[in-house]
């Protein structure tokens, strides 16, 4: 199963981020996904850019609305995420407890991602989207 581990700082966790050092940062980070590589569980892991690079497209309109960032409400932003492979939510969260750059004002979700085999497998675009994963070597 696949879970999406969905990383969340408060403001003042990303203010203390930005005291330590880069290259620490990247080695105590390095080492961890080291672990998922060895552990054959990493799918995928990636930063986001600072929100203010990003834009949020908001359909509560009729004609959505497009706002630049930066966001006031940065506890409702994720900065990272994991993607893994394992075998149950409990593995996930065990893996999320290893996380570096935890502590105060840090979160993590854990979201299971659903697979193609949750959904009709008469409808056309399930159908479609099935062909497309395994052209492109995704199934």
């Amino acid at each position: 199963m696949k879970y999406m581990l969905i990383m969340r700082a408060t403001d003042e966790a990303y203010e203390k981020m930005g005291g330590v050092d880069f290259d620490a940062m990247l080695e105590t980070v390095g080492r961890f996904n080291d672990e998922l590589i060895r552990a054959g569980v990493l799918v995928a892991a990636e930063g986001l850019a600072d929100s203010a690079e990003g834009v949020v497209v908001d359909y509560s309109a009729e004609a959505p609305v497009v706002t630049d960032g930066p966001y006031g409400e940065t506890k409702e932003l994720f900065g990272g995420f994991y993607l893994l492979n394992v075998a149950s939510k409990e593995e996930a969260v065990e893996w999320a407890k290893r996380m570096p750059m935890g502590g105060p004002g840090f979160k993590t979700e854990i979201r299971r991602v659903s697979t193609i085999d949750e959904f009709p497998q008469d409808n056309e675009w399930i159908a479609k989207e099935r062909a497309w994963r395994e052209a492109t070597g995704q199934l």
